[in-house]
């Protein structure tokens, strides 16, 4: 699941999560271990431009200050960038940053990529807009090799090139898995040629299996053999009897009645979904984590 608090945009997030702060994050994250939650993730934006501002927010944590942070105090949950604008940062930087939090985590990390889309981020940070896409394509071969096992990584390309320095602490994992963000015809061929797994944004479930399809025909055109994740977004969920207003596309409920309406992903062919919940407060949002974790998720196996 994607955590709370830490990015507040008005499109999803609850009331309560305005006057949230570290303690929250901690207890959810603490939430989602305890419920057996495959993992947790955290959004990337360095800053947002006043015309976005109204919709947006300005509250988006840095993703691996608050991943490593939550890894101290939780044990087996997996840590998500959902999605890490990769192409804001030299590679170097990345791997460096990223490498440390895998080392220091045991190993938790999954590292989600994305092109970005606020156009004034890229253009204060000195890096052009309208190359996004290609510098994306470059950057994730590059911290491939910058997070693979060499010590001293290797990468000549267009955009970035590196030899001979080295870095350590090298990630505790032997392959950390990239997983590409983004449902845009080019996000889709990126993460099926480049990626080691999709997560889409926004997608309605009815569009997911033309998605997926589409992946399985490029992965096959490239000779593309090995392991792959599907992700998909749920809809907004509710364990139990509903008494407030938790919105048209809520799926709530008996735990059977979810669980059936979730296992329509399985057969699409996604691998993995990522859950959000409504809520009320920290407390009820744990409280809904738990029952999902008990009463929900045995049923989708």
């Amino acid at each position: 699941m994607q955590l709370p608090v830490q990015s507040q945009s008005t499109l999803y997030a609850e009331p309560w999560e305005a006057g949230a702060g570290a303690g929250d994050l901690v207890a959810v994250a603490r939430a989602a271990d305890a419920a057996g939650f495959d993992y947790v993730a955290c959004c990337d934006h360095v800053a947002v431009p006043r015309r976005l501002a109204p919709a947006m927010g300005t509250v988006w944590y840095d993703p691996v200050a608050t991943l490593a942070h939550l890894a101290a105090v939780t044990e087996r949950v997996r840590l998500l960038s959902h999605v890490a604008v990769v192409g804001l940062r030299h590679p170097l930087v990345t791997a460096k940053q990223y490498a440390t939090l895998d080392h220091l985590s045991g190993g938790r990390l999954v590292l989600g990529v994305g092109a970005g889309h606020v156009r004034e981020e890229f253009e204060a940070l000195g890096v052009d807009f309208g190359r996004r896409g290609p510098l994306l394509d470059e950057a994730i071969d590059a911290l491939r090799e910058a997070l693979g096992p060499e010590e001293f990584p290797v990468h000549h390309g267009k955009a970035y090139d590196f030899e001979g320095l080295g870095q350590r602490p090298r990630p505790a994992q032997p392959h950390i898995p990239f997983w590409v963000g983004g449902s845009s015809p080019a996000a889709v061929r990126r993460a099926a040629l480049k990626g080691d797994g999709w997560l889409p944004q926004g997608d309605p479930r009815h569009q997911l299996p033309v998605q997926i399809a589409r992946i399985g025909q490029l992965r096959e055109q490239a000779g593309l053999a090995g392991p792959f994740t599907v992700g998909a977004i749920t809809e907004p969920l509710y364990i139990g009897r509903v008494h407030w207003d938790v919105g048209p596309r809520t799926i709530g409920g008996a735990p059977e009645a979810i669980a059936e309406s979730l296992r329509a992903y399985r057969a699409m062919g996604v691998d993995q979904i990522q859950v959000r919940f409504r809520s009320r407060s920290r407390a009820e949002l744990t409280d809904q984590m738990a029952a999902f974790g008990a009463e929900v998720a045995p049923r989708l196996d």
